[in-house]
């Protein structure tokens, strides 16, 4: 069987792996639409967004190795072929059970197969732009979700029939991503070992702990504001600002994502202490920004809370995976990457969930207030965990420089 060449082989990955997340990030302002068809409490709404995480880590942690072992097109074709049914199950779903289940499916799908992507891509790109492949990755994943929102909110502005246009195309992208993927060469030659890879393992050695317990609470807090905009803002467009448009709820899923593709993007040479510092800052202002929006009534700043918060995420984020890894031997920085994972999408799934009973029960701005001020919480506790590492780094210099001198004296 002919196989296509590198740079085809790398656009049609990107494409099969981006329709992903283009997936994931349709549902942002679709569920608004599902809320107002079924008639669900706000609680169910949070909870079908918050359980695609439950789905990605899973699978992230069971899986996520998989593909080094029996190759990556087998991975990649089976994840897809879920994404595909996940997609089906949307087009198809007559109440909100279907859509929460989903939901489940498609976050295993996305966690079964993103780090398989990611390494195919790298992979596959052409010989002396091998910097290509993480680039398409990084933008297909969190562009995908901006993406993703967008076009589903001008579909939701445009059409009654927003929905069945969003997954039969979704449905054909995925369809046709697959073939991509099943013409590409195979990178990975298949090997022992699959079982044993399918046992999760988080582990954070001690060369990284004090680097991972520092930012652990800023990478929680930037993808709490993640969920923030995936889960709360589209439906806080109608219920805080009274605004009935499709356009708008999708803008709310696509401001904090976009924005922070370009700063991720952006700040490739930016020192990741210098980084994580900034996206510290930005992710507290950010939250003030959301709650100040909702307090004030204000769309407008909400939006503005949402980019700065993008901004939090595209520097702090990268930042962190800069400082933490390295420091892992190579045998454990699977284990490691593991970790601030399960960080990430705990800090995506839980918070909203529980944001969503509080809203029944308090109403949308005080969980919002309430939301805001746990993230500048867990920001500042970051905060102080980088200033005393950046104080402590000159003297454990030093320590190191004159542990030799004292050596050579006895």
């Amino acid at each position: 069987m002919r196989t296509l060449p590198p740079a085809p082989a790398l656009a049609g990955t990107a494409l099969a792996f981006t329709s992903m997340y283009l997936a994931a990030g349709a549902l942002t302002p679709l569920l608004v639409v599902y809320r107002d068809r079924w008639h669900f409490a706000p609680s169910l709404l949070t909870v079908a967004f918050a359980v695609y995480a439950v789905g990605f880590l899973v699978a992230a942690l069971v899986l996520g190795s998989l593909s080094d072992h029996l190759g990556r097109r087998p991975v990649l074709l089976g994840a897809l072929a879920v994404q595909l049914a996940s997609d089906l199950m949307f087009l198809f779903a007559p109440d909100v059970g279907w859509v929460i289940a989903g939901r489940i499916v498609q976050g295993v799908a996305s966690g079964a197969a993103t780090a398989a992507f990611t390494a195919a891509l790298v992979e596959h790109a052409p010989a002396g732009r091998e910097r290509l492949g993480p680039v398409l990755g990084s933008v297909g994943l969190t562009g995908g979700l901006a993406v993703g929102s967008l076009l589903a909110g001008l579909a939701i502005q445009l059409t009654p029939s927003a929905d069945t246009i969003v997954f039969v195309t979704l449905s054909v992208l995925t369809v046709v991503g697959g073939l991509a993927v099943a013409a590409s060469p195979e990178t990975v030659r298949r090997g022992p070992g699959a079982l044993r890879s399918m046992i999760p393992r988080v582990a954070v050695p001690p060369t990284a702990r004090p680097e991972f317990l520092a930012a652990a609470p800023v990478v929680a807090a930037v993808w709490m504001l993640a969920g923030l905009s995936g889960g709360l803002a589209p439906s806080m467009v109608h219920s805080v600002f009274h605004l009935d448009s499709g356009l708008l709820d999708g803008l709310a899923g696509f401001i904090a994502p976009a924005v922070s593709v370009v700063v991720g993007l952006s700040f490739t040479r930016v020192h990741p202490r210098t980084a994580v510092t900034l996206g510290i800052y930005a992710a507290a202002l950010g939250a003030v920004g959301i709650v100040g929006g909702a307090w004030a009534g204000s769309l407008g700043a909400m939006f503005a809370g949402q980019a700065i918060a993008g901004v939090g995420f595209g520097a702090a984020f990268t930042a962190a995976l800069g400082l933490i890894i390295p420091l892992a031997p190579d045998r454990q920085r699977a284990a490691v990457v593991a970790g601030i994972y399960v960080v990430s999408y705990l800090g995506l799934g839980l918070p909203v969930v529980a944001a969503g009973r509080l809203t029944d029960a308090v109403g949308v701005v005080p969980t919002v207030g309430w939301y805001g001020a746990v993230v500048v919480a867990l920001s500042l506790l970051s905060l102080g965990a980088q200033r005393r590492l950046t104080h402590r780094g000159p003297r454990r210099d030093a320590a190191d420089a004159a542990g030799p001198r004292r050596l050579s004296r006895t």
